[in-house]
């Protein structure tokens, strides 16, 4: 194996819980340096079954919404699974996103201030222990800088790798260089020859991101403007079809992996170079379901 693994997605779905947990074994037997759970199901609890089930990789959530309990629930479980862990969780939080919270009958506030206030008040909760790490999800610059200023790492979803440079100029040389501050990305990747079928799948994934405001801004940040506008013109027009039509391959390409195993490798390694310290791989398939993407994942390696 390279010297440079990335980490995996996992998430625990009814009916493939016990499955999941011999993933998550498999995957700290395969030496990857990390697994991290989407807000897909109860990724705390998958996190205190990984903690308990596995015991050297480290592990997070990529992450858990703020809104979803009381503070002091989320800092009584994120130290019960710090200490049973042995202090390799990282706690990854963020405001996840409006149709998300909707669904469940949450309301969000304005992020920047909500994300501090949560991780005041959730190092002030008595009695409650240790607090492992705190990982705040990032996009746009001054919440990359909230990132170092209160907590211990920033973790992207869907990044775009051309425009790492500008987003990780926002922290320090310490922050950027050292071990300690957590920089991670999570990365879609459907790993077949048929690239065409590989693209698809991860258009199918990242369509969705795109219909959301927050998303758009960032992408036109990075120099998707005309692709953004163009799923805009088409929204409002009600052509659905033409709104994920006007995603380009050059976008898809800046902010997913697909591909033959050697070109997937190879841009997992382009990462790494664009200074993502931990890539996370959110692995899809052409062809079949989570486990079936996780055994292609694997055997590229």
């Amino acid at each position: 194996m390279p010297d440079r693994l990335p980490a995996v997605s996992l998430a625990a779905v009814p009916g493939r819980r016990l499955k999941t947990l011999a993933i998550a074994e498999e995957i700290e037997r395969r030496g990857f340096p990390g697994i991290y759970g989407p807000s897909l199901g109860d990724n705390l609890s998958l996190c205190l079954a990984i903690a308990l089930r596995t015991s050297r990789i480290e592990f997070g959530t990529s992450i858990t919404p703020i809104y979803g309990r009381h503070v002091n629930e989320y800092a009584s479980a994120a130290s019960f699974i710090h200490e049973a862990s042995g202090g390799r969780f990282r706690f990854g939080i963020g405001v996840s996103h409006e149709p998300a919270l909707k669904r469940l009958g949450l309301q969000g506030g304005k992020p920047l201030t909500d994300i501090r206030e949560f991780v005041a008040d959730l190092r002030a909760v008595p009695r409650a222990g240790e607090l492992p790490p705190i990982v705040l999800a990032t996009l746009r610059d001054r919440m990359i800088r909230l990132a170092e200023e209160i907590g211990d790492g920033m973790v992207f979803a869907n990044g775009a790798r051309s425009h790492m440079a500008a987003s990780l100029a926002n922290l320090s040389d310490e922050a950027r260089q050292g071990g300690r501050f957590f920089i991670g990305n999570m990365i879609p990747t459907c790993i077949s020859d048929d690239e065409d079928a590989a693209k698809a799948a991860n258009r199918r994934t990242l369509t969705s991101y795109a219909f959301l405001p927050n998303y758009r801004n960032y992408w036109k940040e990075a120099g998707y403007v005309e692709e953004m506008e163009g799923l805009e013109a088409a929204v409002e027009a009600g052509d659905t079809a033409q709104a994920a039509a006007s995603l380009s391959d050059r976008w898809l390409a800046d902010t997913t992996l697909f591909g033959s195993a050697a070109k997937v490798r190879e841009g997992i390694e382009a990462w790494f170079d664009a200074g993502i310290k931990t890539p996370i791989i959110v692995p899809s398939s052409a062809s079949g379901g989570q486990m079936q993407a996780l055994e292609e994942f694997f055997a590229i390696w």
